[in-house]
């Protein structure tokens, strides 16, 4: 281990506190994050091709934002720590001590996702599209979240940039949820908002959802390989982590999406040729 190791920033995860009412950083990742997503998409579907409008936006942020909260914490619960719970079921309501889950959120997401859609009347995949273009943005937030409350801290190591994180014992420790605000925050906002940007043809729905979807998958399985695995499970089947695993599936949907949309678009031009 190196002799010398990049000092962690000691910012406190709560901005502000009066008496007992608190903001934490962790909440306003959430907050902007689904701000951020709505207004980004609001400029998003002004552009051809889109049958969501700004107006339907503005609904799809509410069930949006239960799909992410209350999937998340479910996910965390069933995932993660379902002994614990299962034995203190009133620590479930203690959102702010953290535990949130992307799996659990993104499942959150897609159940919001199909009853607005139906609601609506609008193609489940366009609206699973249009939130797909903002997730990253969301993730990135919250990743840098995880740094500032010195949670979720990577695997040890010698590299230069290493930090030795509270609560992470002594051993500098790759700081991996930079690692994941750069891969599941920025670089896949850059590559699906690049694909968003391409002319939109019919048949085509669920490209940018399938896109996401691996895009997630692959970055999340490679940041897991600088990650320290949860204490209380470890490394699980084949010496994967938890993420890994919940990962997998997404990288297989997500490739049976992109499959459907190009034989979509394909069948389309057809039809109008």
């Amino acid at each position: 281990m190196p002799l010398l190791a990049l000092p962690f920033p000691a910012i406190d995860p709560v901005l502000i506190e009066i008496g007992p009412f608190a903001i934490r950083w962790y909440a306003l990742a959430y907050i902007f994050g689904l701000v951020l997503g709505w207004q980004y998409l609001r400029w998003l579907v002004r552009r051809p091709g889109w049958r969501l409008t700004p107006l339907a936006i503005d609904d799809l942020l509410l069930y949006v934002t239960l799909g992410v909260v209350l999937g998340g914490r479910l996910g965390y619960i069933l995932f993660y720590r379902p002994e614990f719970y299962l034995s203190n079921p009133l620590e479930a309501l203690a959102v702010w001590q953290g535990g949130m889950s992307f799996h659990g959120g993104l499942l959150g997401v897609v159940a919001a996702s199909i009853l607005f859609a139906r609601r609506r009347r609008l193609p489940v995949l366009e609206v699973g599209d249009a939130i797909a273009c903002a997730a990253p943005i969301g993730l990135f937030l919250g990743r840098l979240a995880n740094f500032i409350n010195g949670e979720l801290w990577g695997r040890p190591s010698d590299v230069p940039w290493a930090m030795v994180f509270p609560g992470g014992g002594p051993q500098p420790r790759h700081p991996s949820q930079l690692y994941e605000a750069g891969l599941e925050g920025l670089l896949l906002f850059l590559v699906v908002t690049w694909l968003a940007l391409r002319p939109r043809t019919p048949g085509s729905e669920g490209r940018l959802t399938g896109a996401f979807l691996i895009g997630y998958g692959i970055a999340r399985s490679i940041a897991e390989l600088f990650r320290e695995p949860d204490a209380h499970l470890g490394f699980l089947l084949g010496g994967l982590t938890m993420g890994q695993l919940l990962s997998l599936p997404m990288v297989v949907i997500g490739i049976l999406l992109v499959a459907r949309s190009h034989a979509g678009a394909r069948r389309a031009s057809l039809e109008r040729s």
